[in-house]
């Protein structure tokens, strides 16, 4: 009887709120708190599964046994949003969720926090301040993307160079400024990274001579910002994450330029195993052009391309893969070491560029239109000695705007191996692949 009373007092209260000349549902999971629309409460949500066959590293294993492919599905991201502005001026937002699950993991994963962020908007759209868990990360456009509007099939994580390693997939605690001013958008954040030593993921300790690693001291503030021009249409800066594409529906040019500075981050032993700490320096410029054709069709094309400048420390190199596909290996491994890992984040220059061409919006009828893409990096870094040449081509099949989309994409990788006079190179006749068939899937 309690239970049947609790029921009917849930519903007759939904009931009310419905009812209520201050709060109306509309835009899927969306509250309005007053008659202008101006304060409301939002809920979105979002998952990526993958389906995925993958040519493995030589040598990678699966808790000792040798597996020289894989085929796995995996959860590579699933996202849930609250956010609401409930003063004209105070806005909040929060993300939590699960990152890149598949058999190899953890049982029973926790959803963990992704953002929680307060901020007050000092001066119309001028300035705003605000702080918390955040991603308001600078360097460059996507050195924070939007999970739910990705060009390709993943992100471009070469531009995520701190991820996991001293923040919280690209978030840390800290503070941070944004504005826009005509056509200038800015972005500034100071920040509390996370001690190294309560990472999930392996960080490589110091060893040897002049060979960088993340410092095990008490890390120093990190300052980061970007600033772009916008020629055209306004992007919105309600939130820190970058559209990979809008599908037609806007015209944007932009460019941008930005940087990471951290004290002491890095250090390194001398010829003279002298311990020596020195920063981590980052700079970039991007140039981000998205353009329907016909604004009626909304056929469209994106290109992007960035130049990175990264300074970890000499010869600093991390070895990273998506969700990856192995963990262990033996024998005949490379310097790539498991799965599907590759030399990815490093000391040197960077070069990043993705194209895509999206077809008429009703190409395919009723069943959405079809959006080639490709992309690809080129690094130089110190460590090794030919450049490490990373490219993904693929097809997205928009069914129903980013709400429901499925993705097919062949990446390409590098194999590296330490030749006989110790220089690292690439193996020429090794590189390896991956096909990854994705759907999205959010609201």
């Amino acid at each position: 009887m309690k239970k049947l009373i609790l029921v009917m007092a849930i519903c007759i209260s939904i009931n009310t709120i419905a009812q209520s000349p201050s709060a109306r549902f509309k835009d899927g999971l969306k509250i309005f708190l007053n008659d202008d629309s101006t304060k409301y409460i939002q809920g979105t949500g979002l998952a990526q599964i993958w389906f995925r066959y993958n040519d493995n590293n030589p040598g990678s294993t699966i808790y000792g046994t040798p597996k020289k492919e894989t085929f796995d599905v995996g959860l590579r991201r699933v996202r849930y949003q609250v956010m609401g502005q409930v003063t004209k001026k105070v806005f909040f937002y929060t993300q939590f969720g699960i990152n890149s699950f598949n058999s190899l993991s953890a049982r029973k994963p926790g959803l963990f926090l992704h953002d929680v962020t307060a901020e007050y908007k000092v001066f119309k759209n001028y300035i705003t301040i605000g702080g918390g868990l955040n991603g308001w990360n600078g360097t460059s456009r996507y050195t924070s993307s939007g999970v739910g509007n990705i060009l390709g099939m993943d992100l471009p994580t070469i531009e995520e160079t701190t991820n996991d390693v001293s923040d919280q997939f690209v978030r840390k605690l800290g503070v941070y400024a944004k504005g826009q001013i005509g056509g200038l958008d800015y972005r500034f954040s100071a920040a509390n990274p996370f001690p190294i030593q309560n990472s999930l993921t392996t960080v490589a300790a110091l060893s040897g001579t002049n060979s960088a690693a993340y410092s095990t001291k008490a890390p120093e503030m990190q300052y980061q910002g970007y600033v772009k021009w916008q020629f055209f249409d306004k992007e919105s800066n309600l939130l820190p994450y970058s559209a990979g594409s809008y599908l037609g529906k806007k015209r944007v040019l932009n460019v941008g330029g930005g940087f990471t500075y951290q004290k002491d981050a890095m250090w390194y032993r001398n010829a003279n195993m002298d311990t020596l700490s020195t920063p981590l320096q980052q700079f970039a410029l991007d140039v981000f052009y998205d353009s329907y054709l016909n604004k009626e069709k909304q056929n469209a094309i994106t290109a992007y391309v960035a130049f990175l400048n990264y300074d970890f420390g000499p010869n600093y190199i991390r070895n990273a893969g998506a969700m990856n596909t192995a963990n262990g290996t033996v024998g005949t491994a490379s310097f790539n070491g498991t799965g599907n890992n590759i030399p990815l984040i490093g000391t040197g220059q960077v070069a990043y560029a993705q194209a895509a061409y999206l077809f008429k919006k009703d190409l395919l009828g009723k069943n959405g239109t079809l959006q080639p893409y490709a992309s690809g990096s080129y690094a130089v870094y110190q460590k090794l000695k030919d450049p490490v040449l990373i490219f993904d081509i693929g097809v997205n099949w928009i069914i129903a705007g980013q709400n429901s989309k499925i993705s097919l994409d062949y990446q390409s990788r590098p194999i590296f191996n330490t030749d006989s006079n110790g220089d690292l190179r690439e193996t020429k006749n090794a590189r390896r692949g991956q096909i990854v068939l994705q759907y999205q899937v959010s609201f």
